[in-house]
């Protein structure tokens, strides 16, 4: 049987852990040939590369600094003249910090930090890929539903990163329609990784929240983006997908 992603070409920026990891994984067993990104978990990639590889699955590791947008742009040229023009690019990577705005203490550099590497790494790795993306090609990223509410103290900063890719989600829609490419985002709730462990401090408030009180597998919205990814969702574009168990219900 066909498997639906065949003959593509994908790339996942921040794919050795946690949610993208999952991501990698996924396309991967729908046929896929992965490209993913990692920062420093170097040991973690080439597990994954690894494991997947002897599941016969074609998959490469490239390290690549998020938050630099000239890093960002090498990382596409590197996978473009391993595998050739890309079909599918899923923005993962992105980082989590917390502080309120009153905190007299809080790092400028952290802000900064997370700034680039949750917003202006995924513009410039897209506005790369774009140049090398076949038309008819997928653009998934990986937002957050607190995008559109914040239910803690602490995650302004956070959430308006995510945010800013909604907003992106929808004007890349409408710039790269008329090549057929599909441009849509992902906002996972609470979702166990080593990021946000349902064991954690916040764990049981976390699951209180949401009608189905868990919280999501990585491999839930791994489903969900390689739906986005494949051929049958070629009329999904420009829209924003909650996967969030009823959070924002």
């Amino acid at each position: 049987m066909t498997k639906p992603l065949e003959g593509r070409i994908a790339l996942v920026t921040g794919g050795s852990r946690g949610i993208g990891a999952a991501i990698t994984e996924r396309l991967a067993a729908d046929g896929a040939t992965v490209a993913f990104s990692y920062a420093r978990a170097s040991g973690a990639a080439a597990e994954l590369v690894e494991a997947l590889r002897a599941r016969g699955s074609r998959v490469q590791a490239f390290q690549a600094d998020q938050a630099d947008p000239i890093s960002c742009a090498r990382l596409v040229d590197e996978v473009v003249a391993t595998f050739g023009p890309l079909d599918v690019l899923v923005n993962s990577a992105g980082i989590y910090k917390t502080g309120t705005i009153d905190d007299p203490e809080r790092d400028d550099a952290v802000f900064a930090e997370q700034l680039h590497t949750n917003v202006v790494g995924v513009v410039a790795t897209t506005r790369a890929a774009v140049l090398n993306l076949n038309d008819g090609g997928r653009i998934v990223s990986v937002g957050t539903t607190g995008a559109a509410q914040a239910p803690f103290p602490g995650i302004g900063d956070y959430v308006a990163t995510k945010a800013a890719l909604a907003a992106y989600t929808r004007a890349w829609s409408r710039d790269l329609g008329h090549r057929g490419i599909t441009v849509n985002i992902v906002q996972p709730g609470a979702v166990d990784t080593d990021m946000n462990p349902a064991d954690g401090p916040n764990g049981e408030l976390q699951k209180s929240l949401n009608s189905l009180h868990r919280f999501a597998n990585p491999s839930e919205v791994a489903a969900l983006v390689a739906f986005l990814a494949g051929p049958e969702a070629g009329f999904i574009t420009g829209t924003t997908v909650n996967i969030d168990g009823g959070l924002s219900a």
